[in-house]
This record gives structure tokens, sequence and C-alpha cells, in this order.
């Protein structure tokens, strides 16, 4: 074997190859034949899945990186693929391929992406399904050039929030982990156009999931404890059958509030719901939202605000409202108005046949869009 890998790579380094195929080889390590004589001067993508790789020795890395850094002819659409082994960490050395677009490490046993990933700033896709992560690195949403993440079949309790920072992502799977929120953050994703979260543990998704009109795909199927849906999703494509089952939220202890028979359960930030008995809005409530227009009307960066001025608490909430409202797009802070469209009275009910029970929520700002709005008119 050892000598028809030899062979390989001597073939593809005299007839200058592009693409080096080493599938199912069963190698045990990273071939170094690969780096002699500067063996990637003319590769541009290699290929190994389905080997039995443990490991990226620091070494090896290394040496890979130099050989894209010394390859004259090395375009910046240079492509790894290291999917279908059993790597579990890949080392520091990672981030100095920079001119990396495409990473898949896919179908291993990784526990740990570095941080050092973040220095790959012209990476566009990257794909670590089927692992098993529990937690991704803030320094993933210094990837500004990222537009595919799939990191579906993890570990995930959460998301990092910082990823709201990949200004060109617009695919993003997050399936079948342990997801029981989703940050609110991630509603600020201007490029964002499908989400997939299908088979986590979401009892409830940010207020704002849909304002965006870029986003057009929403994917929650088999989330259990998920009842209710932003109603700015109304008019996108909803994937939800096997949400909604009666089955109580116990990780977590959640506002709630009720409509006949069905349960919502909202994120954990909102401190109050409104009723149509509330008249005055409280006082901290009417602060933020007053404070939040006089900011945005002279400067855009609200780090103008010492936090001497503001808790720091209430200060990233200026930033990142909990929601607005979905009658007159008003920004809410620490309470809103609730108001339930059960999914079996609009149009979409026959699209799901009986395959979930969610409704969708408005959440409004005060009591006066909380009767005005209508769903369905």
């Amino acid at each position: 074997m050892a000598s028809e890998l030899c062979k390989t790579i001597s073939v593809a380094r005299l007839e200058k190859h592009k693409n080096l195929f080493l599938n199912y080889r069963n190698l045990h390590h990273f071939p170094l034949e690969l780096l002699k004589d500067e063996g990637l001067q003319h590769l541009e993508r290699l290929y190994m899945k389905r080997n039995s790789l443990t490991t990226l020795k620091q070494k090896e890395t290394q040496l890979f990186c130099l050989s894209l850094f010394h390859a004259r002819a090395v375009p910046l659409s240079a492509y790894r693929y290291l999917h279908s082994n059993n790597i579990v960490v890949v080392p520091e050395a990672i981030g100095s391929l920079v001119k990396l677009q495409c990473l898949d490490l896919s179908d291993n046993a990784l526990k740990i992406v570095c941080p050092e990933i973040g220095r790959l700033r012209a990476l566009r896709h990257l794909r670590l399904a089927n692992n098993q992560l529990q937690f991704l690195p803030p320094e993933v949403g210094d990837l500004k050039e990222l537009q595919t993440l799939d990191i579906s079949t993890n570990r995930l309790l959460t998301l990092p929030e910082r990823l709201h920072l990949c200004l060109s992502l617009q695919y993003l799977t997050v399936d079948r982990n342990r997801l029981w929120c989703v940050p609110r953050h991630l509603c600020q994703l201007p490029s964002l156009n499908e989400l997939s979260m299908a088979g986590n543990r979401l009892a409830f998704l940010p207020l704002d999931l849909g304002r965006s009109r870029e986003l057009q795909y929403v994917y929650v199927d088999n989330n259990i404890h998920l009842k209710g849906l932003p109603s700015y999703l109304y008019n996108k494509v909803i994937g939800c059958s096997g949400c909604g089952a009666p089955i109580q939220v116990s990780e977590a202890k959640l506002l709630s509030f009720s409509s006949g028979q069905l349960t919502v359960f909202l994120p954990a930030e909102v401190k109050a719901i409104g009723t149509e008995n509330d008249h005055v809005l409280p006082l901290q409530e009417l602060a933020m939202r007053c404070l939040y227009h006089t900011c945005h009307r002279f400067l855009k960066d609200l780090n103008f605000l010492s936090p001497i001025s503001l808790p720091r608490s209430l200060l990233e909430l200026l930033h990142c409202p909990l929601g607005h409202c979905h009658r007159c797009s008003e920004p809410m802070f620490t309470i809103v108005y609730p108001k339930l469209f059960p999914l079996r009275e609009t149009p979409m009910a026959g699209l799901h046949q009986g395959r979930t029970t969610v409704s969708f929520v408005a959440y409004c700002c005060s009591t006066q869009c909380l009767q005005t709005f209508d769903l369905l008119s």
C-alpha cells in the first residue's frame, strides 16, 4: 500500500495534477510524501475521506501550510477534504491556512475546534457535521467570508453569540444537536437565507426570527417542546412537523402564556408578559425605548455610553433588543404582549396535515398594537 501511495503521489507531481484523491486508503497518518519537493505546487484540491486518520500532528499541519504558501500556482480556491476519518483534534497550525476557502472535517471524532480557526479569513464553507463537538469557539464570528456552516449531528447546547458577525453567512445547519435556545443576535445576520435546526430541544425561538427579508427557509422539525413560531415566519417556508408534543420543559424555568389548551414558552430574557388590561408600560421599558431612539438618531455606535452610565447587561440589550413589535416595529426590551394564531386556523394548516400543534405568535409592544394586529387579514 505504501509503494502504491508513493506512486500515486509521484504521478500527480510529475503530471502536475490539480486534484489528488487519496480516499479509502486506510491511512493512519498524513502522507509526508505530499510535502516533499514542492509537492503541492499545482495541487488545488486534496481529498482524503474515509481513512483512519486520528489526528493531524502539529509538524504535519505546519508543513502542509508552508507547502501552500510556497506553491507558486496555488489559487485562492484551495480546498481541504478530511472528512470521514477519526480526527479528534485539529492543531492550532490550521490557522496558517489563510487562503483556504473550504474545510470539510465531517464524520470525524472532533471534540474541540481550536480558536485559531478564526484566522481562516478566506474560508467560505465550513463543514463539521457528525462529530462530538459540545461548543464552537467565539472566533468563528471572525469568518467574514463564511457562506455555509454545517454543524449538524454534534452535541452543541448553544451557539456562540458572535456568530452574528459572519456577515456573509447564507446557510446555517444545526440539525440533531442539543440546542435549547438560539441567540437572538442571529436575527441580525444580514445574508442568512436558510436556517435549519431540526431535531433539537428548542422550546422557543427569537422574537425577531424571520424579520429579515433575506431569511426565506426555516426548518425546526422535531423540536417537541416548541409550540410557538414568531409570526414573522408566516410567509416563509417553514418546516415544523413533529413540534409541539404535550411534554413540559424541565431543563429551564421559562415564562409562558396560555391560550385555550396551548401553552407557549417565551425566551428567558423576557421579564414580563403584558395583557390587554395593561395600559401603562413599566418605567424601565419606557426608559430603554427612549434611550434606544436617542442613540440611533445621533450615533450608530452605542459604545459611546460608558458602563457607568448604564449597566453592562442593559447596554448589550440596547445593541440587540429582545425583538421588534410585529405591528409597528417598535423595539422591545423587557416586556412583550403576545397574541396567538393557531396554525390550524391559517392557510398553512393543510401543508402539515396534523403533524404539528404549533401556533404563530405575534409579539407586540403595547395593548394598542395587540388589539389591532391581525396576522390573517
